[in-house]
């Protein structure tokens, strides 16, 4: 038919294939719109969004609620805190919460309490408390309360901390626990020495070193002789008990009245108390054993009223700081000091030591002789020869030497 196409043209009309396909047809330009229409279509939040899902959206949290909440827990917990630690004790008793005012058990540690002389109960509970040995004053007074029949005996007590009121209590009237205040002074000690030995029992006086020193410095207080220069030869030599609760002052001026009343019961006038106080000190350092005191008295008698120097080393010794008998040939023939017996004349300017009653009696009673000089010749034993002449005095000295060379540093 002629209607009908031809083979060319079928054949024409299909795609071809392989090396002789025709190329792919370029597609005719599109507007963007005509772009985006062809792109497949998304759904977004149950809505065909032609451009694709937007991006999502933070959602915001409402935080304004928790910072109030804050806000309102910080002011009623400092509101809170500050009646606490203003009415804490009445809070505790509302609630039933309250702190024991007392400790349990028998403490621990160790503590020195002084209980004065004239001291009541309540002044007994302010010390163990203020010094930690009860938790508090009302503790140990609300006992007392209970107990009238106690009594307090003055003295110094080693207790323990943090002890309950009724082991405080039963510690502290023990006489057990009384530590000892007793010292002990010996003949011939110097005032450095009385206050190194008032220093070893500072913790039951409550008086330290300083404060013994100082009171020794103010000397002029305590009512000695006008020529005195310090405290040294007006402490007696005793033992003592010191009470509790005395001063440096206090304690110091217990030893110089007992030297004024020594000398008083001997018949020594206040005016010659420092002459004799002077010379009895020589005795006591230089006499070695108490049974020569009475001859070495003498020699100083003897001495002075033929206006001889008393050339005694021990006063050399002492005004040059020195603690032995051991001088040297400077240091004897040194002038500017006071207490040097070879280079001045007369008695030193005041006592080397802190005599005794038997260096004292010495000197108010001393023996009869002629002698001028003395010397030790046998240090072990202290013996001691008398010379009227200096040929005597030489020949005791040689005796001396020969014992020095047969036991060296015997002497020292």
């Amino acid at each position: 038919m002629v209607d009908d196409p031809s083979w060319d043209d079928i054949f024409n009309s299909q795609p071809r294939t392989g090396e002789n396909a025709d190329p792919t047809p370029e597609p005719a330009p599109q507007s963007r719109r005509e772009a985006r229409e062809r792109q497949p279509k998304r759904v977004r939040e149950g809505r065909v969004d032609e451009y694709g899902p937007p991006p999502q959206k933070k959602k915001k949290r409402r935080l304004g609620w928790l910072w109030v909440l804050l806000v309102f827990v910080v002011v009623l917990g400092g509101a809170a805190t500050a009646v606490w630690f203003t009415f804490e004790p009445q809070i505790r008793h509302v609630l039933g919460w309250e702190d024991s005012n007392d400790y349990v058990g028998s403490g621990s540690g160790k503590v020195i309490v002084t209980v004065k002389d004239g001291q009541i109960g309540g002044d007994v509970a302010k010390t163990l408390a203020a010094s930690g040995v009860t938790k508090t004053y009302d503790a140990f007074y609300g006992l007392l309360l209970k107990t009238p029949s106690v009594q307090f005996q003055p003295g110094s007590y080693q207790l323990k901390k943090q002890m309950s009121a009724k082991s405080a209590l039963a510690a502290i009237t023990d006489p057990k626990n009384k530590v000892l205040t007793r010292v002990i002074l010996p003949e011939g000690i110097t005032v450095k020495g009385v206050i190194t030995r008032l220093s070893d029992i500072s913790q039951s006086t409550g008086v330290t070193r300083e404060q013994l020193e100082a009171a020794a410095a103010d000397y002029k207080s305590f009512g000695l002789p006008a020529e005195a220069p310090s405290l040294e030869g007006y402490l007696f030599p005793a033992t003592y008990n010191v009470n509790p609760g005395l001063s440096a002052h206090q304690i110091l001026d217990t030893f110089v009245k007992e030297t004024f009343k020594r000398l008083d019961a001997a018949g020594v006038a206040p005016a010659d108390r420092h002459r004799i106080l002077t010379l009895a000190a020589l005795t006591q350092k230089e006499g070695g054993s108490t049974a020569d005191f009475l001859k070495v008295a003498r020699v100083w008698d003897n001495r002075i009223a033929d206006k001889m120097n008393l050339q005694s080393d021990a006063t050399v010794s002492y005004g040059v700081g020195g603690t032995t008998l051991e001088t040297t040939a400077a240091q004897r023939a040194d002038k500017s000091n006071p207490y040097n017996t070879y280079a001045n004349p007369g008695l030193p300017v005041g006592p080397i030591s802190n005599p005794g009653q038997a260096a004292i009696d010495a000197t108010l009673h001393p023996a009869d002789g002629s002698w001028i000089y003395f010397v030790v010749v046998n240090c072990s034993t202290g013996e001691t020869a008398f010379s009227d002449t200096l040929a005597q005095h030489e020949a005791a000295n040689k005796q001396l030497g020969q014992w020095q060379k047969e036991h060296p540093g015997g002497c020292n």
